[in-house]
């Protein structure tokens, strides 16, 4: 069995190559990367480094030729009409994984992708119906909200900030990126997991939530501010945000103002076979990492 994994040289896939190499022998790990360059190490390792590029949709063929199990990382495209190009992209890769005659697609998926309001839903629908259309055997690993997306957040109230947000009482399932991975790994490797929908979620919290946490473990109390829209977006730009990420950011906070990330799930708990890392421990890996 050959396992290929795309993105490996991001942020959630090398955590992912890192978790099957811990159980799967190198030499049935493949990964897809814009620039091999960036993979030498895992060459060394006995990884096959393949170069693939779903803006390249001719790269893709060979990247993906001979492979049993595909992961498809979704597109982090934040350019101008970042949703059109990820579209693209997404649709690049799963036409090659048809091409190829991959036998198994897992994909990273965004939460309640079908009937969600959240404005990262679109692109995550269309992509899934695309891999269903293929008739190939797939998991939908629809991944709620990466913890380490508040480091920003989070050092700026650890220097003494406030905790600046517009999301009200909308509630986000964060987990660390790690158990993400891992939860990933084991699809990739397990077994049953064909033609499933694994809504994959930690315990869901407010922003005001996981700040009183994070009061905790720093021991001192850190100003809280809701606002609106459009202070939100002043003040992300007074902080120095690029404008390329600055309607992320504001859609972000309206969609989880809106619900977007509330999905109930135990799924990320089955699939890892323990509870996700908690919010304590996870904040305070994170606050160890950035200190």
């Amino acid at each position: 069995m050959k396992i290929l994994v795309t993105g490996a040289t991001g942020k959630l896939g090398p955590k992912v190559v890192e978790t099957l190499l811990k159980t799967v022998p190198a030499e049935q790990l493949a990964v897809s990367v814009r620039n091999p360059e960036k993979s030498e190490e895992l060459k060394a390792r006995g990884v096959e480094v393949r170069q693939g590029d779903f803006d390249k949709p001719e790269t893709l063929d060979a990247a993906f030729s001979g492979i049993d199990r595909l992961l498809i990382i979704s597109s982090s495209e934040v350019r101008l009409g970042g949703d059109e190009i990820r579209m693209r992209q997404h649709a690049n890769a799963v036409a090659a994984a048809e091409r190829a005659k991959v036998k198994f697609i897992a994909f990273t998926s965004a939460p309640n992708a079908e009937k969600s309001n959240f404005f990262l839903a679109p692109v995550y629908k269309a992509t899934e119906e695309a891999i269903v259309k293929t008739g190939i055997p797939y998991s939908f690993l629809r991944n709620n909200w990466y913890l380490e997306n508040e480091i920003g957040s989070i050092q700026a109230a650890i220097a003494g900030a406030p905790w600046i947000t517009a999301t009200g009482e909308g509630k986000v399932g964060w987990a660390l990126r790690q158990d993400f991975a891992e939860a990933t790994a084991n699809v990739l490797t397990g077994n049953g997991h064909e033609n499933t929908i694994y809504e994959l979620s930690g315990k869901l919290m407010t922003h005001k939530e996981l700040v009183s946490i994070l009061e905790t473990i720093l021991g001192k109390e850190i100003p809280f501010q809701q606002v609106n829209d459009d202070t939100y977006t002043e003040i992300m730009k007074g902080a120095g945000v690029p404008e390329a990420f600055l309607p992320m950011l504001c859609n972000t906070q309206k969609g989880i103002r809106e619900g977007g990330l509330e999905v109930e799930s135990d799924d990320l708990e089955k699939l890892l076979g323990r509870p996700a890392v908690p919010m304590k421990e996870a904040l305070t890996q994170i606050i160890s990492q950035i200190s």
